[in-house]
């Protein structure tokens, strides 16, 4: 089962066309992922003070079906895709919500690294922080 977030699309997240930029799925995609991890119990910047960790962006690749336009709602989907000892992979999609029927605009797959926070060298997740994915 996928996390789901709510979008809309302001003119902000607009090119001269009228349509998302590329670049804002990837905005998207984070507040989705940050999200995520809220409603799992992990806030990074709590998580960041404690263990002294972060997590960061170490891939992404994306592709685009369908543009969104201003006004349109979006929802965007978190799923855990593989865990590993210092990264995870996420499968995300960007949904138009009020189509006939949920249209997929974007979709990606993000690999987030844990990194010490200070050097920005990877290291291991801590444990607790990976049990919370099993559950």
């Amino acid at each position: 089962m996928a996390f789901e977030h709510p979008i809309r699309i302001y003119w902000e997240d607009t090119d001269a066309g009228g349509i998302v930029f590329y670049a804002n799925y990837l905005k998207f995609f984070e507040r989705a992922r940050t999200e995520w991890l809220r409603a799992l119990g992990i806030g990074q910047q709590a998580l960041r003070e404690q263990s002294g960790g972060m997590f960061v962006v170490a891939d992404a690749h994306l592709k685009y079906h369908h543009p969104a336009r201003l006004d349109d709602e979006l929802i965007v989907t978190a799923r855990l895709q593989s865990s590993g000892r210092a990264a995870l992979t996420l499968a995300q999609q960007a949904w138009l919500q009020h189509a006939p029927k949920r249209q997929l605009l974007c979709e990606a797959a993000i690999r987030i690294g844990w990194v010490d926070a200070v050097s920005m060298k990877p290291a291991r997740i801590p444990p607790a922080i990976l049990e919370k994915f099993d559950s």
